[in-house]
């Protein structure tokens, strides 16, 4: 998918809402266990609740991975339901990987050519060369961990190399690789007050921010000065929404929680137009 159509979808909804498919399966409503694959049975019926409040969906692999071939499969199934039945939403592997050359080619090409992720999430650690393999991918993106929303965030990306944060460096470094307008970054909503020496670097990129909701990050902190001209930002709600209920109306449950946050996105970019 091209920036350009996601912008488009973020205009269309009023939302830039993505909806995280982190499953456990000592989560999810206990009668969804008798069915052949628990897993997509209750991706697809959050999916289908929630799509008309989402941009994007992030289903993080470690959570299918967990499941051995079982959990691979159901995330096969979900990425290829939402690309048949939903082909607007923007998809995001939320994989975090990273490895030089061949390595992350191989990376590259299941996520994108195999399952037909839009994105994939990538750890800069290894730097460019770790890197260029997935911004190779024509109309794919690919979103390097920037500033993460975890307490060991300030053990490395917070510290002062040469008199500036590494994360800075992150940004202003990975400006110059090739295809780096197919770059987006990761930034937690808990640093809410890191957005505005972000945006002096990377002023029109588009931010993925988890930590809103049960992390404890605000919404209308994040926009106020993340919010880019395009928008430029993908607000990530996992658990807040798809564990809304574990009853039989979990799906109605996502729904109305997405709605809520959409309904405040909406009444954000209306303040600003």
């Amino acid at each position: 998918m091209t920036t350009a159509k996601l912008i488009s979808e973020i205009k269309r909804k009023q939302s830039f809402l993505c909806v995280g498919l982190d499953v456990d399966l000592e989560k999810i409503p206990e009668f969804l266990l008798k069915e052949e694959d628990p897993i997509f049975s209750f991706n697809k019926a959050i999916i289908d609740a929630t799509h008309q409040y989402a941009v994007a969906y992030k289903p993080n692999t470690a959570f299918y991975e967990a499941y051995g071939l079982n959990g691979w499969k159901s995330l096969e199934k979900t990425i290829t339901y939402l690309n048949e039945k939903y082909p607007e939403i923007f998809t995001i592997a939320d994989a975090k990987r990273g490895d030089i050359g061949n390595t992350s080619s191989r990376y590259a090409k299941a996520f994108f050519e195999d399952l037909g992720f839009d994105s994939v999430t990538v750890a800069p650690y290894m730097g460019k060369d770790s890197v260029e393999p997935f911004l190779a991918f024509e109309n794919k993106h690919t979103i390097l961990l920037a500033l993460t929303s975890n307490e060991g965030a300030f053990d490395f990306q917070t510290k002062k190399v040469d008199g500036e944060e590494v994360y800075k460096q992150v940004l202003k470094t990975s400006k110059d690789w090739k295809n780096s307008e197919n770059l987006m970054y990761v930034v937690g909503a808990t640093k809410a007050e890191y957005f505005a020496d972000i945006r002096k670097i990377i002023p029109n990129s588009f931010l993925l921010v988890p930590g809103v909701g049960a992390q404890g990050g605000s919404l209308k902190e994040v926009c106020k000065y993340g919010l880019a001209e395009n928008i430029g930002l993908l607000i990530n709600s996992s658990r807040g929404i798809i564990y809304a209920s574990k009853g039989n109306d979990f799906a109605e449950a996502a729904a109305r929680e997405a709605k809520n946050i959409q309904f405040e996105m909406k009444a954000i970019l209306d303040g600003i137009h």
